[in-house]
């Protein structure tokens, strides 16, 4: 999906760039480029305010009901008897193996969170730092139109 746009991307723009040199002609060319900048920083910077709200809900998603993946404990059990897991002993009892169980997926329960909430915080720079520019190359075009 992303590489089908990314391909089509730049073509998108070029046209934009053709079409809005075209239709703005007779204003010459400095102030076609003017325009021309002013509308792909807006552009970009829409973009990413966008992708950093999609983000910030996928991790919000993540954070409200987070993925259901963890080792049963019949694979923890067999990775521990294996000793695969580091520092697990080879003589423990089955409820000192269900607590440690349950004390590894809670841990995962954790980590698990806190992916999401970071990821909330990393997906908020996406919005914090484009939107001012967006809002100042706004109030730009706005005053380029009068």
């Amino acid at each position: 999906m992303f590489s089908l746009l990314f391909t089509f991307m730049p073509v998108v723009v070029l046209i934009f760039i053709v079409a809005f040199a075209v239709k703005n002609k007779e204003q010459g060319g400095e102030k076609v480029v003017r325009h021309l900048y002013t509308y792909l920083v807006l552009f970009a910077t829409l973009m990413m305010v966008i992708g950093g709200g999609v983000s910030i809900f996928m991790a919000a998603a993540d954070l409200a009901s987070p993925t259901g993946y963890y080792q049963s404990y019949t694979d923890y059990k067999q990775n521990t008897l294996v000793g695969k897991i580091e520092g697990s002993k080879t003589e423990i009892s089955e409820e000192e193996m269900r607590s440690n169980y349950e004390v590894y997926v809670k841990e995962e329960q954790k980590r698990e969170k806190d992916r999401s909430i970071n990821q909330i915080i990393k997906s908020l720079g996406f919005i914090v730092i484009p939107l001012p520019v967006f809002l100042y190359f706004n109030r730009i075009r706005k005053q380029q139109s009068e």
